[in-house]
Formats: structure tokens, sequence, C-alpha cells
């Protein structure tokens, strides 16, 4: 598996998500005030946007993005593993840490999928409905990334 690699795309990805999200996390809603000609705005007659629609967490959208990501990292835990089986070493740090059992890289994998996951409803409860979307997608990309290279360098 190339670790190496993988680890440090994953490592830009989760940088670049701790970078912007305190600065996502910034935003409020932004009050709208409507003035007449004979009435001053006054917080009684200042009225907040249309908030955008919101989307229930388990949609169609979601249940296929998570869908992915587990069927992703079902296909890198069972290449992983043979190529573990077969002599293969383990190149992300973290990942080796588990590598010593079935057991324990089948917990690696799905504590990943379950992070996304996590990533993704935060994203979602905090109002940022793209970084809810683009969490699992990173992940889907690192995932194919390392199943094409597992299957290349076997």
């Amino acid at each position: 598996m190339p670790v190496t690699r993988l680890f440090i795309n994953k490592a830009k990805a989760l940088s670049l998500t701790a970078i912007f999200c305190g600065v996502c996390l910034a935003q409020e809603p932004a009050f709208v005030a409507f003035k007449t000609a004979a009435e001053p705005a006054t917080p009684s007659n200042m009225v907040l946007p249309e908030a955008p629609s919101q989307h229930r967490f388990w949609d169609k959208e979601n249940w296929m993005l998570f869908s992915t990501v587990a069927a992703f990292s079902a296909a890198d835990f069972g290449i992983t593993r043979a190529n573990l089986a077969n002599g293969g070493r383990e190149l992300n740090p973290v990942t080796r840490l588990f590598s010593g059992s079935t057991a324990g890289l089948a917990v690696n994998f799905a504590g990943e999928t379950a992070g996304v996951v996590g990533l993704s409803y935060f994203f979602h409860r905090t109002g940022h409905h793209k970084l809810e979307r683009i969490a699992p997608l990173a992940n889907i990309a690192a995932s194919a990334f390392a199943v094409t290279y597992d299957l290349r360098h076997r």
C-alpha cells in the first residue's frame, strides 16, 4: 500500500480542513434591513433572509457517498490484508499500528469510515453542507488511489 503518498495526501486534506474550519465556523446569518422612506430601520422591521433549503442528513446523496466510502474501505482492507499476508508491509504509519492482526486492521478501516461519517455529520449540523459532501469525496479519492496503487504493486 502506498501509504507514504496516501498518508501525505490525507494529511494535506486534514490540514486544509483544520485551517478553514475556524473560518467556516465564524459565519453568522446576515441581517437585511428593509427601509422605506417614511420608516427608519429598527430591529422590529429587520428581517432575516430566507435560509437555504435544509436537507436531511441521511438523504439519497449521502447514502450513496457513505456507501461508496464503505465499499472503498472494504476493498482497501481486503487488498491490504492480502498484501500483508503475502509478505508485504504497511507503509502508512497510522495503519501500521493496527496491521498486526486482521481484527486490528478491520477496526482501522471501520474507524476511518465512521470518522468520515462523523465529520460529515458535524459539517451538516453546523450548516456547512458543501463541506458535508466534500469530506466523503476526499476519502473516496484517497481510498481509490490506495486501492489502485495496491493492485498495481502486488
